[in-house]
């Protein structure tokens, strides 16, 4: 049973750059990277446009904006933690859940650090249980990566410092996404799958955590 949730602020979400990257690729319609044309509109007018996407709701153990528990950091157990969703729009095909920590910056470039992606998640499922196994691919079908290879990296904020923003971003799509977790670096597959997404997203859901060691 889940714990009851606090509403934080969706404000938060505005630092997501992979949130942002998607929202702007379908308003403009731009091409993913490689020069290949965008994907045509599906149903429902393609996703294109503000106030496309459904806002749904997604939540999990502590409540919205609050301390996540240490057995699901770098500082316990290390446990992916158990998720569920409401809300969804009809004719969902997939789900993407992308886990980063929008207070840390991957290298010198404009990424942030990707604790968790899982793409083609089934249409048909509400919820991800706790302490799902490593592997490029899940029993589910689902695909996974992180920064550190096919598994959920748990957050590490280091205790110097203020806690970091942990964004648990779902996005519910009329598709399947061809993208393979394996074959190329954690960062260029999260391009592909950002890029895969654009013109597909028909609902949207964040949940929010905070960590320091």
């Amino acid at each position: 049973m889940m714990t009851p949730r606090i509403r934080f602020g969706r404000g938060a979400a505005a630092v997501a750059l992979l949130a942002s990257t998607v929202v702007l690729a379908q308003q403009r319609g731009a091409p993913p990277p490689g020069g290949a044309a965008p994907a045509q509109p599906g149903p429902r007018g393609g996703g294109r446009g503000r106030g496309a996407a459904q806002v749904m709701d997604l939540h999990g153990i502590w409540p919205d904006g609050g301390s996540i528990p240490a057995r699901y950091t770098q500082a316990g157990g290390e446990q992916s933690p158990p998720l569920e969703w409401t809300d969804a729009p009809d004719g969902v095909v997939s789900y993407v859940l992308v886990v980063h920590d929008a207070d840390a910056a991957a290298g010198n470039g404009t990424d942030d650090m990707l604790h968790w992606m899982l793409w083609n998640i089934p249409g048909s499922q509400t919820q991800l249980v706790g302490s799902m196994p490593q592997g490029a691919e899940l029993p589910s079908g689902a695909r996974q990566i992180s920064a550190t290879g096919p598994n959920y990296r748990g957050p590490g904020a280091p205790a110097s410092g203020p806690p970091h923003h942990y964004l648990f971003e779902l996005f519910a799509l009329d598709t399947m996404l061809d993208v393979p977790a394996v074959g190329a670096p954690p960062p260029q597959t999260r391009a592909a799958v950002v890029a895969a997404m654009a013109g597909h997203v028909r609902g949207k859901a964040v949940y929010v955590g905070l960590f320091k060691r």
